[in-house]
């Protein structure tokens, strides 16, 4: 799996890591049952600080989205098994019609997130 942090955003680096395991497990990219890397060793590939990572593995957990185990790590838990097909088909209309529309993503995600406010 691989997970993408962009350190210029303005969105907070752990953040953007509790963000990028959401987007794996909607896509099915993360299953229940399955183990995220270390926290040390995801650190050092995403060159964060392993702090920044247990950040985001502590939010997750409080989230109920993944268990920290001692001597397993961190796992997928059955609640973030809930199945997003209707939800993913909904995106994949709203993208075609942006897109009919002539909309940019950050266009789109904006209006997105002002009706996700609402």
């Amino acid at each position: 799996m691989m997970f993408r942090i962009d350190p210029t955003a303005t969105e907070p680096l752990f953040s953007q890591l509790v963000t990028q395991v959401h987007l794996a497990i909607a896509q099915g990219a993360l299953q229940v049952g399955e183990r995220l890397p270390a926290a040390r060793d995801l650190a050092e590939s995403l060159q964060l600080n392993v702090h920044t990572v247990l950040h985001a593995y502590q939010a997750l957990r409080d989230e109920g989205v993944i268990e920290l185990r001692r001597g397993r790590g961190a796992v997928v838990t059955g609640r973030a098994g809930a199945d997003h097909s209707a939800l993913l088909a909904a995106i994949e209309a709203v993208v075609r019609e942006a897109r009919a529309l002539h909309l940019t993503p950050q266009a789109t995600a904006a209006l997105l997130k002002e009706a996700f406010s609402a």
